[in-house]
């Protein structure tokens, strides 16, 4: 009887020693899970990352479009001031225009008045006159002096840009498009028309 409860007893251990191992294959059941979770990780990272790699991606596209952006409004801003101070510089070139404009008809009257033939005139007049003279010089010398120059068109081929065809004349002795009389004298102002000639010009 003793015999048959120790093999029973043996038996018995086996199937505890069974229990135990598939206890075991449990265990590598966990490890095998923790692997999962492991690689559930990995992936989780690998989507982080791209995630970030694509914000990184579309800071860099805001940086160059916001960098054009600057780039290009500096330029604007330097054309701009190009440009104001071209007509700033214009503005003083030309400051006097107007004023001197305005000289041109005293000058004209002045010539009027000593271009008259005095050979017969009293000698009161002639010595008016000669005042006039001189005042028409210095009127002369006082816009040279700002630059203003008489436009020198007669006997010259006609151009519209410096003058302006009042008459039509018919000398042929001459060719067309030639300025025969002038009319009205022009002047320049500096680089510019401050007042286009009145001529007579052959057909």
């Amino acid at each position: 009887m003793e015999n048959k409860d120790k093999n029973k007893k043996k038996k018995k251990d086996i199937k505890d020693d069974i229990k135990e191992c598939t206890c075991n294959d449990k265990c590598n059941c966990k490890e095998k899970e923790n692997n999962n979770e492991v690689n559930s990780c990995k992936e989780k990272d690998s989507h982080h990352e791209k995630h970030l790699g694509n914000e990184t991606e579309s800071l860099k596209e805001r940086i160059k479009l916001l960098e054009e952006t600057l780039l290009r409004n500096q330029a604007e801003l330097i054309n701009y001031k190009k440009r104001k101070d071209e007509e700033t510089n214009r503005i003083i070139k030309y400051a006097e225009e107007d004023i001197l404009k305005g000289f041109l008809p005293i000058l004209d009257n002045f010539e009027r008045a000593i271009n008259m033939d005095d050979n017969n005139l009293e000698d009161e007049v002639s010595k008016f006159l000669e005042g006039f003279k001189l005042m028409y010089k210095d009127i002369k010398s006082l816009l040279e002096k700002f630059e203003v120059k008489e436009i020198d068109c007669l006997d010259k081929e006609f151009d519209p840009a410096y003058e302006q065809a009042v008459i039509m004349d018919h000398d042929t002795t001459k060719k067309s498009g030639i300025v025969t009389a002038v009319l009205q004298k022009g002047y320049m102002y500096k680089d510019r028309v401050l007042r286009t000639a009145m001529v007579k010009v052959n057909e």
